[in-house]
């Protein structure tokens, strides 16, 4: 089965839709943007919040098997570090790093007591470029390769998995917030000339589920951007 935090828009709803195409069980996760459809399969839960976490993991815990966690939420506040919000600056380190960290501390146990699991994190080319304006979201991406090594080596005797895919500029998502102008420019600057199709990120996260000696690792995905 496949758990999907920030499943009901961008990535995390693509690949909610794709997954369940394939006749997977797929359970997600959202919190400020309500799904279009009422489903208990999707559920409001604050990754914020670690006690909200493990409620909700005990309400789905008869059907946890086989897990793959994938941990597409995540917020984005732009400006320059010293005319920063500290307050919306810490925002995005408690949901993109903490909240990742909560969504995995809950689920390990289980993964552990069945002797299978994939942990699939989506970090981000900005943390690779150093683009002005995006500190905060850039400490919060690039603080899930370390993390993602240690624990690759806690578990990876369990059967457990995890890895983090560097992504690029995509047709969807966060590159609906950036001024045509400026995507323009982006497009410039990639070697391919064009915004990656999500159908990529499907095609990594599917081998990354099949491919149990890839483990604590990052996979760049951007069209050749650096």
């Amino acid at each position: 089965m496949i758990i999907i935090t920030g499943s009901s828009r961008g990535i995390g709803q693509f690949l909610t839709d794709k997954f369940r195409a394939d006749n997977l069980t797929v359970y997600g996760t959202y919190l400020n943007t309500k799904p279009e459809e009422d489903s208990e399969y999707c559920s409001k839960v604050n990754i914020s919040d670690f006690n909200e976490i493990i409620e909700w993991f005990y309400r789905i815990k008869p059907k946890l098997k086989n897990v793959v966690l994938l941990n597409c939420a995540a917020i984005n506040y732009n400006c320059s570090a010293h005319k920063s919000d500290l307050g919306k600056w810490h925002e995005v380190i408690q949901v993109n790093l903490l909240g990742t960290f909560n969504m995995i501390r809950a689920i390990l146990p289980f993964m552990r007591e069945q002797n299978y699991g994939r942990i699939i994190n989506f970090s981000s080319i900005l943390a690779q470029r150093g683009v002005a304006g995006t500190s905060a979201y850039a400490a919060s991406k690039a603080a899930l390769w370390g993390m993602s090594k240690s624990i690759a080596a806690e578990n990876a005797g369990k059967n457990i998995t995890i890895n983090n895919l560097n992504l690029g500029y995509f047709n969807i998502g966060m590159i609906e917030q950036v001024p045509e102008e400026l995507q323009m420019q982006l497009k410039k600057e990639i070697p391919t000339g064009e915004f990656g199709n999500p159908e990529e990120i499907y095609k990594a996260v599917k081998f990354l589920i099949d491919s149990p000696y890839i483990n604590g690792t990052s996979i760049d995905i951007n069209g050749g951007l650096f």
